[in-house]
């Protein structure tokens, strides 16, 4: 379906970034992975499947370097049909204790960095009359919790800037949309379920058990693979005119 596109995926050398790239790739389209960590692995496992695979370690805290990514894009790739912003990291503290430079960490890399994507990724999407811009973003995009000010307030600009390019695009033929994860069993969340585990003296399933029943009603993890074929349905044609949207994959979370 995606022969001949390409998908720039931030933050994919892992996790949901990596699910979704694979997902893509195996729809045909050529992949663009980012990340820090180890980039032959991901690489490779893009490649298997019989598509083209760049490679380029901005950090997406820093504007020069995320124009630097789209530029290598372009040069190696002709143009980015598809992007996918998803790079993000987390911290966990009251407002009152909350790191000034930790605040700003995490607004540069998950809300200012799709910002910059996107900008720089428009103009040869409209020109084409062809585009798909996913923002993942996170239930935290529709509702709060306790200690995570910067990620919540970043997810929240995250959908609110998802309608916004949605509106200036929606006579063409590029899309804008968000899908809001809960929670989803990659490796930084296996971490937050084997410390809750150490420290409390529980089992690795208690742990799982109990992260979930604070929040999930099914009880149950999302996985990258599924995030991976949402992604993909947004770029179908079925999705032309699916705009604007903060589509949430949270097990009933926000139901509640």
């Amino acid at each position: 379906m995606l022969k001949g596109k390409t998908a720039l995926v931030t933050g994919s050398t892992s996790g949901i970034g990596l699910g979704i790239a694979l997902a893509l790739a195996r729809q045909g389209a050529n992949i663009v992975l980012n990340g820090f960590g180890d980039t032959e692995g991901p690489k490779a496992e893009v490649a298997r499947l019989g598509v083209r695979v760049g490679y380029h370690g901005a950090d997406m805290s820093k504007p020069a370097e995320i124009e630097a990514m789209m530029q290598y894009a372009a040069a190696q790739f002709g143009r980015v049909d598809i992007l996918i912003n998803n790079a993000g990291i987390q911290h966990v503290a009251k407002v009152e204790d909350f790191p000034p430079e930790r605040w700003d960490a995490v607004i540069a890399i998950n809300l200012s960095s799709a910002f910059h994507a996107t900008r720089l990724a428009l103009p040869a999407m409209k020109a084409a009359n062809w585009g798909r811009i996913i923002n993942v973003a996170s239930v935290h995009g529709l509702v709060a919790s306790a200690e995570k000010v910067a990620y919540v307030a970043a997810k929240h600009g995250i959908v609110g800037m998802t309608k916004v390019v949605a509106l200036e695009t929606a006579t063409t033929g590029v899309t804008c949309n968000a899908i809001c994860p809960g929670w989803v069993l990659t490796p930084l969340v296996q971490k937050q379920v084997d410390a809750k585990a150490a420290a409390n003296g529980w089992t690795n399933e208690e742990a799982t058990r109990r992260l979930l029943g604070e929040k999930e009603p099914s009880m149950q993890f999302t996985t990258p693979e599924e995030l991976g074929e949402l992604a993909v349905f947004f770029c179908s044609a079925a999705a032309n005119n699916v705009r604007g949207v903060a589509w949430n994959m949270d097990g009933g979370w926000a139901a509640q």
